[in-house]
């Protein structure tokens, strides 16, 4: 029996997610009692990342601990979530983002028959300010998790997909989310089996955040063919008439589905991609909880799937914003 914490096994996929990463960039990675490090190198796009796990021992300590790795790796920039917001690394260089909460689904189908129709964002939601403006995560705008999500399916539709190169279509119950795509325009999902299917969700989360750092888009640089053959890692790409305008990714680990990097394009958002792709995402593993890492704009999306927050993680980054940049 696990006896893990609905939380705990949150942090732990967070952090074999990185793991499997770093595997495959070849990249290093520590794993202790408090925390999971991998030390990323992919340029200047790419920050160290650090996941809590557990709060282990005193916070004085786990930062000591922490500041040695640093210094150790000759750490320029970090990302690192706290999801049990323990630490203030304030006074090394770091700045604090808004917190972000950590929630879990447990195991089962989605309804067909959740509130969709009321998340539906107005015009003015659409285009507020988004998370990238200021936390350090790894999520979307429409909805995000991290690490990401959207605003619901105005109806469902049925019937089968018409994936595109390197794709399959999503199983049954991606099939109800295929329709309808809002505006006009059929909505379907996919799943990435080939480079190229994987290439096509890479240039779609990275335009769909988006990420300056990565443009223009490098093939590969983000998301290695090499991730295919990593077990439970998979892909997946929301189609309108054709054109991928959505995508994320998932992986399974252990008892738990994380659910990463929701990102829908800026010019499709409001027409139900981003519910459509984390609807495949969680009906390819009915038999897993899945956890994720919530945007504002995307809670609650989530908590309409049936996610519930297990936490509030405080990301930090370095080097903090300069002041100058503040004012």
């Amino acid at each position: 029996m696990d006896m893990r914490s609905r939380l705990e096994q949150a942090n732990d996929n967070a952090a074999a997610f990185w793991v499997a990463q770093a595997t495959v960039n070849g990249w290093e990675s520590v794993q202790r009692a408090g925390f999971t490090a991998v030390r990323c190198e992919g340029g200047d796009s790419d920050a160290h990342r650090v996941v809590i796990t557990r709060p282990d021992g005193q916070p004085g300590e786990q930062t000591g601990e922490l500041l040695e790795l640093f210094r150790e790796w000759r750490t320029a920039r970090l990302c690192l979530e706290d999801p049990f917001g323990r630490l203030d690394l304030t006074p090394h260089g770091c700045e604090a983002a808004l917190g972000q909460a950590v929630m879990t689904r447990e195991t089962g189908p989605v309804d067909p028959a959740s509130d969709v129709t009321s998340g539906r964002a107005s015009r003015a939601t659409a285009d507020a300010p988004r998370w990238w403006e200021t936390p350090p995560l790894t999520g979307s705008v429409e909805g995000g998790g991290a690490v990401g999500g959207s605003p619901a399916v105005g109806g469902p539709g049925g019937g089968g997909t018409e994936p595109g190169s390197g794709q399959r279509a999503a199983g049954a119950g991606a099939g109800a989310e295929a329709g309808d795509g809002g505006e006009g325009g059929r909505l379907d999902v996919g799943e990435a089996l080939d480079a190229d299917g994987l290439a096509e969700v890479e240039e779609t989360l990275i335009e769909g955040f988006p990420m300056p750092a990565r443009w223009p888009v490098a093939r590969g640089t983000m998301l290695p063919p090499g991730l295919l053959a990593v077990p439970g890692y998979r892909a997946w790409s929301a189609r309108i008439d054709g054109k991928a305008v959505g995508a994320c990714v998932s992986y399974e680990h252990g008892t738990t589905v994380g659910i990463y990097t929701v990102a829908t394009l800026p010019a499709f958002r409001s027409r139900g991609v981003g519910r459509a792709v984390v609807t495949a995402a969680l009906e390819a593993h009915p038999a897993s909880v899945a956890t994720l890492v919530a945007t504002l704009l995307g809670e609650p999306l989530y908590r309409r799937l049936g996610f519930v927050e297990q936490g509030v993680s405080r990301w930090w980054r370095y080097p903090a914003t300069p002041a100058a940049l503040t004012v």
